[in-house]
């Protein structure tokens, strides 16, 4: 298996992996607190303050699927992977850092950080995406 491929799967199992975390907390949380409603606010923002972060956390990861798991799609269908194969593990791994800080802190260093990973992923996007265009151009 190629780099890319691992990434796409690698991205797909970490959403799942939030999601699984996200459903079981919520589970736990309303045995705690003897909650009846099974209707959870999209945001978050009825469980504690870790809840709605890993709420969020997840729901960032599926916003941004587009352009992290978009260019290394499109190189897999067109066989364009040397394109992103060299960078396809520094885009998994930034994505799945981001989602740990966004977790687990919300200081300003923390936020700085989550930002700069945001920023390692937007310009790998950028440049994979410039590259595919100029190889079809």
């Amino acid at each position: 298996m190629n780099d890319t491929i691992f990434a796409v799967i690698g991205y797909v199992a970490w959403v799942l992996i939030l999601l699984l975390a996200l459903a079981s907390y919520r589970t736990i949380w309303s045995k705690i607190n003897k909650r009846t409603s099974l209707k959870f606010d999209a945001s978050g923002s009825d469980v504690s303050e870790f809840g709605q972060r890993l709420t969020r956390a997840h729901a960032n990861c599926y916003e941004s699927a587009v352009f992290v798991v978009g260019p290394m799609l499109l190189a897999i269908a067109s066989d364009s992977m040397a394109i992103t194969n060299g960078l396809a593990y520094v885009m998994l791994g930034a994505r799945i850092l981001q989602s740990a800080v966004h977790m687990f802190s919300t200081v300003n260093a923390a936020i700085s950080i989550r930002f700069v990973l945001f920023l390692v992923q937007f310009a790998i996007s950028a440049y994979w995406l410039g590259m595919l265009a100029i190889k079809f151009a």
